[in-house]
């Protein structure tokens, strides 16, 4: 399989400047871009893009990961509907030691280039910024831009100078790339897309040469319709000391039925003829959770290495022998909040509705905001309903 034709079975591809997705057999050299203002640690929302490089540097493309030192300290005003908190330049080298760790792990034994855009921006004066890049900008496409447009318009909550010049800034970094490492594709998620191409005609312009950018989708939560990566409990984290490797094991095994498929293409290396054999196999007796165990499995070992994967597995299987002893009973039409009250996953009615709107329960390790339990719900006479990712927050109920 080519890489362009893996790509597209990943549904790994949104939008490009190049017309034929073949323009990806032909490896080049590529980058892949991350800010460090917000965490000295990744989250499994950031994964998946990653997860993209490594197989673009599989199929021989030469790597440039880049991160934002520079960027960091001004702020991406993409995703957001109000001004970003400045960081300082402490907190941003703090923050980057962070995930150049985790990326080192994450491309561990691959070679790649690893940049901070700091590097080239610290000598820049404001005026020669002006002349050799902001002289190339059209103010008139710059306002076009969606999330640009929203953050000015009448519901939004404004813009500043600085992060109104991100894009600019990202654009000059490709130009750097280009210029000193023969960088000639930017790769990102789809909510970078707007700054993904500020450095496209920046190159065109001032070198006279044709560069690209590609984005992949956002991955997206079918159960809740919300981005990916977080929980109840909030982000999901690379880093062992803010999310356990069994909780981030557990977060895995917790995926919908829907959408297991889509993260084992996504999340994983396993090839087109594993999955389709783990998913035959899945649809014939999903009690079983196969998908589930071998999304969280793969996933963890990429992120915690193999040991911490067994143990992980270890321990959720300890949890799910020890979890059928019965908390109780109910019956099918039996309220789900009453129920979530009466056994202490919540304190009251009105906490229990809002775990349930914010998707933090779950029936039989299936995301649910059903207001009464179904006679699908019991398997061989039992439910299981869990409240967020934790384990301890687990009971069993027999059928009435």
């Amino acid at each position: 399989m080519t890489l362009s034709e893996e790509l597209t079975w990943r549904g790994l591809i949104k939008d490009k400047t190049f017309e034929s997705i073949e323009w990806l057999d032909k490896p080049k050299t590529f980058y892949l871009g991350i800010d460090v203002g917000s965490a000295d640690s990744l989250t499994v929302g950031n994964l998946a893009v990653f997860l993209l490089a490594k197989r673009m540097h599989k199929a021989g493309w030469n790597t440039v990961l880049l991160v934002g030192g520079a960027t960091s300290l001004i702020g991406d005003p993409g995703g957001k509907n109000s001004e970003r908190e400045l960081v300082s330049r402490e907190q941003v080298e703090h923050n980057k030691l962070g995930i150049q760790k985790q990326l080192k792990r994450l491309f561990e034994n691959q070679k790649f280039s690893l940049v901070d855009n700091y590097d080239w921006f610290k000598d820049v004066g404001y005026l020669e910024f002006l002349r050799d890049i902001g002289k190339h900008y059209s103010m008139t496409e710059l306002i076009q831009r969606e999330y640009i447009a929203e953050r000015m318009g009448e519901q939004g909550g404004g813009i500043s100078y600085a992060e109104f010049s991100y894009s600019l800034i990202q654009g000059y970094d490709y130009w750097q790339l280009f210029k000193n490492m023969n960088v000639e594709l930017q790769i990102g998620g789809s909510d970078q897309w707007g700054n993904m191409l500020s450095g496209v005609p920046l190159i065109r312009k001032k070198e006279g040469h044709e560069v690209h950018a590609m984005s992949m989708p956002l991955v997206i939560n079918k159960a809740t319709g919300q981005k990916f990566g977080k929980s109840e409990a909030g982000a999901i984290w690379l880093d062992s000391t803010k999310t356990s490797p069994s909780d981030f094991y557990q977060f895995w095994i917790n995926v919908d039925d829907a959408s297991v498929g889509e993260y084992l293409k996504i999340f994983t290396e396993l090839d087109r003829a594993q999955i389709a054999k783990i998913m035959t196999e899945f649809e014939a007796n999903k009690p079983s959770r196969l998908a589930q165990k071998t999304l969280a499995h793969e996933v963890t070992k990429l992120v915690h290495g193999l040991k911490a994967a067994d143990n992980a597995a270890t321990h959720a299987g300890a949890l799910g022998q020890s979890s059928q002893i019965l908390s109780g009973q109910v019956a099918v039409g039996d309220n789900v909040v009453e129920v979530l009250v009466k056994y202490g996953l919540a304190s009251s009615k009105t906490e229990a509705r809002q775990i349930m709107e914010s998707g933090g329960i779950y029936i039989n390790n299936q995301q649910s905001m059903k207001t009464e339990f179904e006679a699908s719900d019991f398997h061989e006479g039992r439910v299981m309903v869990r409240r967020g990712k934790a384990l301890k927050n687990t009971i069993v109920l027999g059928q009435k």
